[in-house]
């Protein structure tokens, strides 16, 4: 199986399943071709949450506003998972919460891939990672040495790319922290861990300054009203039910969210 992830949008996914049909029969499974333009944190966001949950396969993704200069193409192998992409830190996420699921001591090691002369500077999923993504299919997760094309580099020189951690009192009155993404329901999913509002077990929260009620599902109030509630993610978001919480609470990726239990 290999799964494709991009920032791409229309048509240029179908030239990335081109050149690995040509290559392989693997199965190809779409996970997202609509990740925030040339937002490595936020489809490295979307990928944690997301590629872990698949059997072993080849990941290809590419969010690469890099492309064309000087930054490596790489293939990270957890386990029997393979990850292939840009060297820009989308990977690093996605693959340290799937060897968090692994047990101790899975197989760890990574690879630069040999550019000599792609087709285009501009699309390199096309030219780079596809055709990579097939021969890591090909060799099998075990045996990607044996691609002439991949080179050993350490896993600790591949670029890094960490989601902000929030900050939470010693009490756990008070926290702080920003949205990392806005879902397409206008959700707005913050690195506050969830812990801070089922801990507190009080019915609403102060969210800049803001009494917000707390809810566990979206019915908890009102169509229309705004509530926190703790999503899939496990982190606190910042809501409207059966509306927007970006428009509502003024939020947008980047921005910073105060929390207080009153």
């Amino acid at each position: 199986m290999i799964t494709l992830a991009s920032d791409f949008g229309l048509a240029y996914p179908a030239a990335m399943k081109g050149v690995v049909l040509s290559r392989t029969d693997a199965r190809l499974v779409d996970v997202a071709h609509d990740l925030p333009r040339q937002d490595v944190r936020a489809a490295a966001f979307w990928l944690r949450e997301t590629l872990p949950y698949f059997p072993p396969a080849v990941h290809l993704v590419v969010v690469d506003p890099g492309v064309g200069t000087d930054r490596r193409a790489v293939v990270l192998r957890v386990g029997d998972h393979v990850f292939v992409g840009p060297d820009n830190g989308v990977l690093r996420p996605p693959a340290r919460r799937v060897a968090a699921e692994l047990a101790d001591g899975a197989p760890a090691e990574a690879y630069e891939i040999d550019v000599p002369n792609p087709d285009s500077t501009t699309f390199h999923g096309r030219d780079v990672f596809a055709p990579a993504a097939a021969d890591a299919h090909v060799a099998g997760a075990s045996a990607l040495g044996s691609v002439d094309r991949f080179d050993p580099i350490a896993l600790d020189s591949l670029a890094e790319c960490r989601l902000p951690e929030a900050t939470v009192s010693a009490d756990g009155r008070e926290a702080t922290g920003e949205v990392l993404v806005v879902d397409d329901f206008g959700n707005c999913i913050t690195n506050v861990p969830g812990e801070f509002v089922r801990d507190a077990a009080v019915e609403a929260v102060s969210v800049n300054g803001e009494s917000v009620p707390v809810g566990r599902t979206f019915e908890a109030v009102p169509r229309g009203e705004k509530l926190l509630t703790v999503g899939s993610h496990g982190n606190v978001e910042c809501d409207v039910n059966h509306g927007r919480g970006d428009e509502a609470f003024g939020l947008a990726p980047g921005d910073r969210v105060e929390l207080r239990v009153d």
